[in-house]
């Protein structure tokens, strides 16, 4: 009976997200476009899911994959390569035009690749100090963009690079509308759909590893790495494959946002980009990964809605308020109260904090009960008889 229901549930979500495009579109092409980025910002926090909520490295510069992918994108789908050096034009007179089975794998694989680069120097780092230098890392991929420009302009410095191709696969432009029998189905819509194809094999690749010995090889390094590595856990492969795994996501990511906007610049992956999509794991559920959707959908939509309540505001005062400072003053306020209200996340793992579920155990001898309220040692493990926290007297 439970299993007929959660088939019944699964599938009706799955027809109210292949219905919502073709309902906003109705209303214009500008709410589809926030569902497009929404679920971006999904394959971003899966992404770091597996970093932050499964292997327990704070990274502070994932937006640096993001903007990797981007312009690998760009690079492989605009004129810039074949009008800045000749030999490229002379192999390729018609352009690059790279197709979609090309791009994916190449900006997972050089996101990848990047990933694992960052991971090797900060394996002995922990907490605030990996979160410095991954904070750094991002930083020096956006200062790499921005000055690529000479002696050999590679990036096109802070002007960006214009004229990206969109996406185009067995016949289909996806930067064109589609029409049946007088019904039209417009651009936007049609990256929804490539979008949320990937986004659902995101979550199996996610779904996948969790249950895995490398899933679970994570959660032990993220829960007491010595241990972790006194159980024969090779710490170091482990954390390079969570960082290279996580960053592949980040990768493909950043080549559909060029292909959906047509343009790159290094403005695009800033700071705030970063911390952003760190709150949106940490908001919805740290290793959860529903919650990790959910918190990804709220922070990409929210700036968006709360533009109809900034724009009363900013009207309200004579126009001394900036309606974007607002906006962020709202997401931070939203942020705070819901933190404090739900500080495991919107939608935690079931799993997280199980050790400290019991309550009211009896005492061992020598040592006072648990009052009811009050955790049980965390090192008690449920269904097993009590037993001391230590073997010291």
């Amino acid at each position: 009976m439970k299993n007929s229901k959660n088939t019944l549930l699964y599938a009706f979500g799955m027809l109210a997200v292949l219905v919502l495009p073709l309902l906003l579109q109705s209303q214009g092409n500008a709410w589809v476009r926030i569902a497009d980025i929404a679920l971006l910002y999904v394959m971003l926090a899966l992404g770091l899911n597996i970093v932050v909520g499964y292997a327990g490295l704070l990274d502070l510069g994932y937006v640096a994959f993001f903007a990797i992918g981007a312009y690998l994108y760009a690079l492989l789908g605009s004129p810039h390569l074949t009008d800045t050096f000749p030999a490229v034009k002379a192999m390729f007179p018609n352009g690059l035009h790279s197709s979609l089975l090309l791009v994916i794998p190449a900006a997972l694989g050089l996101a990848a690749l990047f990933g694992a680069l960052l991971g090797a120097p900060t394996l002995k780092l922990r907490g605030d100090y990996l979160a410095i230098v991954t904070l750094g890392f991002g930083e020096i991929i956006r200062v790499f963009l921005n000055n690529l420009d000479h002696p050999i302009n590679l990036t096109n410095g802070p002007k960006g690079i214009t004229a990206i191709d969109p996406i185009h696969f067995w016949g289909l432009n996806l930067g064109k509308s589609l029409k049946f029998d007088g019904f039209t189905i417009s651009s936007v819509t049609l990256y929804y759909y490539l979008f949320l194809a990937l986004v659902i094999f995101t979550i199996m690749i996610s779904h996948r590893l969790q249950v895995s010995r490398i899933g679970r090889a994570w959660m032990a390094i993220r829960e007491d790495e010595i241990a972790a590595k006194a159980m024969g856990i090779n710490t170091r492969n482990m954390k390079l494959l969570a960082f290279a795994m996580g960053a592949s996501f980040g990768g493909v990511s950043g080549a559909m946002f060029a292909s959906f906007q047509g343009f790159v610049s290094p403005e695009s992956f800033s700071l705030m980009e970063s911390v952003m999509i760190v709150a949106m794991v940490v908001l919805g559920g740290i290793g959860h990964l529903p919650g990790v959707i959910l918190g990804a959908v709220l922070l990409a939509a929210l700036p968006e809605v709360l533009r109809y309540v900034a724009a009363p505001l900013q009207s309200m005062t004579g126009g001394r308020l900036d309606a974007s400072i607002l906006r962020q003053l709202f997401i931070a306020l939203a942020m705070i109260i819901i933190m404090l209200v739900r500080p495991r996340g919107l939608w935690p793992t079931p799993e997280h904090g199980k050790s400290l579920a019991r309550r009211g155990t009896q005492p061992v001898s020598g040592m006072p009960a648990a009052a009811p309220g009050v955790e049980t040692p965390a090192d008690e493990v449920p269904g097993a008889a009590s037993r001391p926290m230590s073997i010291n007297p």
